[in-house]
């Protein structure tokens, strides 16, 4: 994205894979949810569609892109499906040539044609954020027998040629354009290591290595996807999931959503006789990147959260220091800002002269002590919620025109305010009935609701919810891009099935990404990605929790990993079976 890649052009391998990792054996995960589907680009069904066919924790096993991603720099591609690119300094085009050898799992070359079928469908078939790609797309062409190139219109930016190097092509042979919006159960071709060898609706998919693929040789994949089987077994919920895992059932566990386990659950749960002979394998990876953003979602297209006094006075209200104490044993520390722990981060750091200047028509929205950097300051050192704080928190609801009366707080039209959380999980559960605690105080009444995955998806997808607990699509990073129009762009609040929860529709946080977007340096990008941590932080339309910098992960000893691990802490694509 910005400067030079990392790796020289002769590169073998990156840097968190080993390229002479054995190959062979069989791994199974284990998953809470279903699935009905597998074609993981259209709306239908979209949060069930069959994991592994496209993944962001287990890899890529069936559909591959134009390039690929080294987890060990921020933000650098190297080829995949393309063997090079040709690229103007302005970024006005981007010709990508595919490799010769480049095949999908059926035989047939991967060709331009399948590049062009691909935008083409996506853009009248696909689920966001695929479908509108083409938006920023002047035209596609064919460039003699592997060339394809995309010329991009006045609505692109500079980051969008990597975008469209990581979006995921689709064979044109292999797929009907009149049906593409269809969910399926028939497995799906694809260009990627694996074909699909076993379905069973909601229960399970199995992977088998396709000993054809045609990119075992390629730099940016060697050493990755190391079994002759991948197996993925879904569970009900994290117990059922748990629990198969000490069985020895599933060969990897770190949460129900692999981001890593937290030490009390360890403490707590890993007294089981494989854990204790060694069978088992409890280890912490450092994670490099910022923490995930993770916490209670408002819904802001109700009404109730409309004022971010109100937000801010609630998110005063989550009792951090009771939950690190008695939840997680001290270990852990509060999230505050959507870069934390990194130089995008608007902690601790006083607007420079280049925030100033972006923030400059939104200054009113910006409390000082966000600007000044001293907002979250000693957070950590914090006990539980005092007295003041929460004077502080009814002073806001009061300004916003709320009064309490009689041990009940009304809202400005004299109703008592209360809202519904949705939870999906005992953890989640947890969090949730700290948070009532502390907001039964100021005579507010919370109720909690227990969903099960299908439910919860459903109320995620259409904005059926006051508040719920989320990380979803919110993975740590240290390169921000257009994916941050999808979290929090006004366009996307609009659209069914988008990552933004919040329903954020803000002018200046949409004029910080696109500065982001289009910084042609380094300075200038650190300084649209602060300011729009200022907003996003004075928004409140989120009450982040807490974070560990460590990444736990347990395992059964039959597996290895690399020595050198990736900015995010591990990779499950890069382990391997120990040979018998």
């Amino acid at each position: 994205m910005y400067g030079e890649p990392a790796l020289p052009a002769d590169f073998t391998h990156f840097p968190y894979a080993n390229p002479d990792a054995p190959k062979g054996g069989e791994i199974t995960y284990c998953v809470v949810g279903t699935f009905d589907n597998l074609n993981p680009f259209i709306l239908k069904s979209m949060r069930t569609t069959a994991r592994g066919v496209i993944d962001t924790i287990f890899g890529n096993l069936v559909f591959e892109s134009l390039m690929r991603r080294n987890a060990s720099e921020p933000f650098s591609l190297y080829g995949l499906l393309a063997e090079s690119i040709e690229m103007d300094p302005g970024r006005t085009y981007a010709q990508f040539n595919l490799d010769p050898n480049a095949k999908w799992s059926d035989g047939k070359p991967v060709t331009p044609d399948d590049v062009i079928f691909t935008y083409e469908t996506f853009a009248k078939k696909a689920r966001p954020p695929y479908s509108s790609r083409m938006s920023k797309i002047e035209k596609i062409e064919k460039v003699g027998e592997h060339g394809v190139r995309f010329t991009f219109n006045d609505q692109s930016d500079r980051e969008f040629p990597l975008v469209v190097a990581l979006t995921p092509v689709i064979p044109a042979h292999a797929f009907d354009k009149a049906t593409f919006d269809q969910a399926t159960l028939k497995p799906v071709v694809g260009s990627g290591p694996y074909l699909i060898d076993e379905v069973v609706p909601g229960q399970r998919i199995v992977f088998k290595r396709n000993p054809d693929y045609w990119g075992t040789d390629v730099p940016s994949m060697r050493g990755f996807q190391n079994y002759d089987r991948i197996t993925i077994e879904y569970f009900l919920n994290g117990n059922a999931q748990f629990e198969a895992f000490k069985k020895g059932l599933c060969s990897a566990y770190a949460g129900s959503s692999y981001t890593g386990l937290d030490p009390n659950t360890i403490a707590r749960d890993f007294n089981f006789p494989a854990a204790q002979n060694g069978q088992v394998i409890v280890k912490s990876f450092e994670s490099k990147i910022p923490p995930a953003v993770s916490g209670f979602f408002f819904n802001t297209r109700r009404e109730k959260f409309a004022d971010p006094r109100v937000r801010r006075a609630l998110s005063m209200l989550y009792d951090f220091g009771w939950i690190n104490k008695n939840v997680y044993n001290g270990q852990y520390h509060r999230t505050l800002s959507y870069w934390q722990g990194s130089e995008l981060s608007a902690l601790g750091s006083p607007a420079t002269e280049k925030e100033k200047e972006l923030l400059a028509p939104y200054l009113d929205e910006v409390p000082a002590d966000v600007m000044d950097g001293t907002y979250g300051k000693d957070v950590d050192k914090t006990g539980e919620i005092s007295r003041d704080t929460m004077r502080q928190a009814l002073n806001l609801l009061q300004e916003a025109g709320f009064k309490l009366d009689g041990g009940v707080l009304e809202d400005p039209q004299g109703n008592p305010f209360g809202f519904e959380i949705l939870i999906v999980s005992a953890e989640q559960e947890r969090l949730a009935a700290v948070f009532q605690r502390a907001l039964s105080r100021l005579g507010i009444d919370v109720s909690l609701r227990m969903l099960d995955d299908a439910q919860i998806q459903q109320r995620k997808q259409t904005y059926d919810f006051d508040m719920l607990i989320s990380s979803v699509g919110f993975s740590g990073t240290l390169s921000p891009g257009i994916e941050q129009i999808g979290r929090w762009g006004s366009e996307a609040a609009k659209v069914e099935g988008s990552f933004n929860l919040a329903g954020v529709a803000n002018p200046g946080v949409d004029a910080m990404i696109d500065a982001m977007l289009n910084a042609r340096d380094r300075e200038s990008y650190v300084a649209a990605v602060r300011a729009l941590d200022r907003l996003l932080i004075s928004g409140a339309y989120v009450i982040p929790t807490q974070y560990s910098s460590d990444v736990w992960v347990s395992y059964w000893n039959y597996l290895e990993h690399p020595e050198t691990s990736p900015l995010n802490g591990f990779d499950l694509s890069a382990w391997w079976r120990k040979p018998e």
